[in-house]
């Protein structure tokens, strides 16, 4: 593996634990959570992606049966963040993201079971278009929808502090979960991720090499801390579904840092330490690509598994020409997880049907 490592360029990885398990846990079991997710979620073999692949052995971690609403990665996420927003007093919480964000919908529900009122603020909805996927559940969830254009990035940002500041003059205790604070408590939840991932590889006797994902921000950056951490020989690769003005090297090890630094850990992740893919994205953030609705395709009629359009199929189109390129190979074990975002797949359903040429 090692030596596959250094012919595509990847990092070499630590194989000294900094801390046990069980000392990493302690440390985790220290932060506010809130349970909300059906854990541990499964890792399921696919014999006939394998053989459809050409060789390398591939499992997926099923972050998509998390149960909340349809499940996804996001629900990890919001046991820590609604964790400090129990503990603060909050009523009321601020999200935003894209119209057909799995956060948002994930945030809707989480809010219910909670007590608390949720505010999304979602970017780029065409009213033209039939009202399906994400943002209707959001409507059935209850939460109060803010369509408006606040591109991810500053001006969602902005947008998220301004709609705060509005509901605490009209008397509400708010807590806005910003981008930096939402993504380090999102590593956080992801490094005990690792952990429940390490348990399972145990019991079962598999011996991963790789981990891949659809990753741009504190799913993947809390997955290289936990393994850098416990000293696992796990090489984790992210496919990122977004390009961002920064790079995403040094957005991902900050944020992991940022993470340690919550755990008070003395643990530095390096941008050096990232392996992040941005050749999969295709026109932009939210839009199909041939090569993930093929892979989409084979995911389902050779495992049953159904992926979303916009995430988890380019991260397995990553994967699949990752394996004709010769970085993975047939003697590898590879983890896919995968993240959710199957209430998506409605609203795409024209960019669906034409790749399937129905």
């Amino acid at each position: 593996m090692l030596g596959l490592q250094r012919r595509c360029s990847m990092p070499s990885i630590p194989r000294t634990a900094i801390l046990s398990s069980t000392e990493l846990k302690q440390r985790l079991d220290q932060q506010p959570r809130v349970q909300l997710a059906h854990l541990p979620t499964s890792l399921e073999f696919c014999p006939r992606l394998s053989e459809a692949l050409g060789g390398p052995r591939v499992w997926v971690k099923r972050e998509d049966c998390t149960g909340l609403a349809f499940g996804g990665n996001k629900t990890r996420t919001l046991e820590f963040i609604l964790g400090k927003v129990m503990e603060s007093g909050a009523d009321t919480v601020v999200l935003g993201a894209g119209h057909q964000s799995n956060y948002c919908r994930q945030l809707a529900a989480a809010a219910v079971r909670l007590g608390l009122k949720a505010h999304l603020i979602l970017h780029k909805y065409d009213p033209s278009r039939e009202v399906q996927g994400n943002l209707l559940l959001d409507y059935l969830l209850g939460a109060d929808v803010h369509l408006m254009d606040a591109p991810l990035g500053e001006p969602m940002e902005a947008a998220k502090q301004k709609l705060g500041e509005e509901l605490r003059r009209a008397g509400h205790n708010v807590f806005v979960i910003d981008s930096a604070r939402g993504e380090a408590l999102a590593a956080v939840a992801y490094v005990r991720f690792i952990l429940e991932l390490q348990e399972q590889v145990e019991s079962s006797g598999i011996r991963p090499d790789f981990i891949y994902l659809s990753g741009a921000g504190g799913t993947q950056s809390g997955m290289v801390l936990g393994a850098k951490v416990l000293g696992l020989p796990w090489q984790v690769v992210g496919i990122t579904p977004i390009r961002w003005d920064e790079d995403i090297h040094q957005r991902l090890a900050r944020e992991a840092t940022d993470a340690s630094r919550i755990l008070n850990l003395d643990v530095t992740v390096k941008p050096d330490e990232i392996v992040n893919y941005e050749d999969y994205v295709g026109e932009g953030y939210g839009k199909t690509t041939p090569a993930g609705l093929e892979a989409m395709k084979l995911m389902a009629r050779t495992e049953g598994i159904i992926l979303d359009p916009v995430y988890t199929s380019k991260a397995l189109a990553g994967l699949m020409a990752h394996i004709k390129q010769g970085k993975v190979g047939p003697d590898h074990t590879v983890i896919f997880v995968h993240t959710g975002g199957t209430p998506a797949l409605f609203a795409y359903n024209q960019d669906i049907l034409k790749a399937l040429e129905v």
